[in-house]
């Protein structure tokens, strides 16, 4: 299924983006990263914001292929969208909505539910999906490079 049969189902709406817009998402994938391992923070938080990291990272490419993600289950949208815009392979992306789903309960439900080896992994997926996107980014969108 392509990105615009996600759109045609109302999943997604056509978005136009900008460098700028790519670039300020990219940012906040950075500071997200580096504010992830300050280690006096709860493993609970330190996943949330390295979750927050890679889920701008996957709107980052969702942005760059022209859509955003309606407001419907948008997390889970935007995580999916990782095997279409930048290709991630199906075990990346389930792993990435486990945590969503972790992050959602540790945010809402109970506190104290993450570890720090969780919280440790969630950063590297992290990690990972910025350096992914941002390589996806350079072969297929120069465009939305700043000058």
């Amino acid at each position: 299924m392509s990105l615009r049969d996600w759109a045609r189902k109302g999943w997604l709406l056509e978005h136009e983006t900008s460098p700028d817009e790519i670039s300020s998402l990219l940012d906040i994938v950075d500071r997200d990263i580096e504010n992830s391992q300050v280690e006096a923070l709860s493993a609970d938080w330190r996943l949330n914001i390295a979750y927050n990291a890679a889920l701008q990272a996957a709107t980052a490419a969702l942005a760059a292929c022209g859509y955003r993600a309606a407001r419907k289950a948008h997390h889970y949208r935007v995580i999916q969208s990782l095997k279409i815009t930048v290709g991630s392979d199906p075990e990346t992306v389930a792993r990435l909505d486990r945590f969503r789903k972790k992050r959602n309960i540790s945010d809402y439900e109970r506190s104290g539910l993450v570890s720090d080896v969780e919280a440790d992994e969630m950063l590297l997926l992290a990690k990972q999906l910025r350096h992914d996107v941002r390589e996806w980014r350079l072969a297929n969108y120069p465009q939305y490079l700043n000058k």
